[in-house]
């Protein structure tokens, strides 16, 4: 058993780039809540943040357990080399260490309720979904934004999860800024959803978010998005004007992104660069909040 584990992770979360984006996530946006709480106590990374980036680092891999799941038959005639799709691993399996990291991610909170209940509520909601896509396949892979309104209570609830930890390490209550924190960071990472799909040819069967919005429309969303993300993070965050560029720096690689796109007649958008970008919009959350 542990050696498919081994495959599914090697082949699906590959260890160093998955842990490294979960520990960015974990303490980018947990500072992210601190740089746009006014008046709040510094705040500064300690044992529960440590906690809640390892909960992440389990949790994401079991939320990429779940859509591998889902997109089993998609994968089989387009990434037939993943671990599920090849044979490598069962999907009973990928059930089991889903059921084992979920005990390691209830243990690791057991001691904060509130952000027990969060993360409790984000395993039963992925459970849920993966219900549904076994019982009555149900939604299809094929209606991208039905799929992305059904992913993002997910993602939410990380973020609220994010935001109990830090409530809980501050004695605050919550409050507005809270909300307008998670609303800078899901803009953010709307551009890492539409980016990484963005294609001026198609494979056959292939998914992306082009025939949804056309590529100019797709394009614009994936670029006007992070910069809303921006302005919204610059006039909301309690910083100095020299900590700006900490702020903007990121849409650097957005815009380099679209360039090259443009002037060069890539066929795809740079697969790397959308990553890249909400690795290092993390990285500048984190930085934002040392500074106060």
């Amino acid at each position: 058993m542990m050696r498919r584990w081994a495959r599914f992770v090697a082949g699906s979360y590959p260890p160093l780039p998955s842990v490294l984006f979960a520990l960015a996530w974990a303490f980018g946006v947990t500072g992210l809540f601190a740089a746009v709480q006014p008046h709040s106590p510094p705040w500064r990374p300690g044992l529960g943040t440590a906690d809640a980036a390892l909960t992440l680092t389990v949790t994401l891999l079991m939320m990429r357990a779940v859509d591998d799941i889902r997109d089993l038959d998609y994968d089989r005639r387009h990434s037939p080399r993943r671990p599920l799709a090849s044979g490598a691993v069962s999907i009973r399996d990928v059930l089991t260490l889903c059921a084992v990291g979920s005990v390691v991610v209830l243990a690791l909170n057991v001691g904060n309720p509130v952000a027990l209940v969060a993360i409790g509520g984000q395993l039963a909601y992925c459970a849920l979904v993966l219900a549904a896509h076994h019982w009555w396949r149900w939604p299809s892979g094929d209606k991208l934004l039905l799929n992305l309104a059904v992913g993002f209570p997910a993602q939410l609830l990380l973020h609220l999860y994010l935001y109990a930890r830090y409530l809980n390490t501050t004695s605050l209550n919550p409050g507005r800024h809270g909300v307008l924190a998670v609303v800078i960071v899901v803009l953010a990472s709307v551009h890492l959803e539409l980016a990484k799909k963005i294609t001026r040819r198609r494979e056959p069967g292939e998914r992306s978010y082009v025939d949804v919005f056309g590529l100019s429309g797709t394009i614009g969303i994936a670029l006007v998005a992070p910069l809303l993300s921006t302005v919204l993070l610059v006039t909301g965050a309690r910083s100095t004007p020299a900590l700006v560029p900490l702020a903007v720096l990121p849409l650097v690689l957005p815009a380099l992104a679209g360039w090259r796109f443009w002037r060069k007649r890539t066929s795809r958008w740079s697969p790397v660069a959308p990553a890249l970008y909400l690795l290092l919009t993390f990285t500048g959350y984190f930085a934002l909040s040392l500074s106060y």
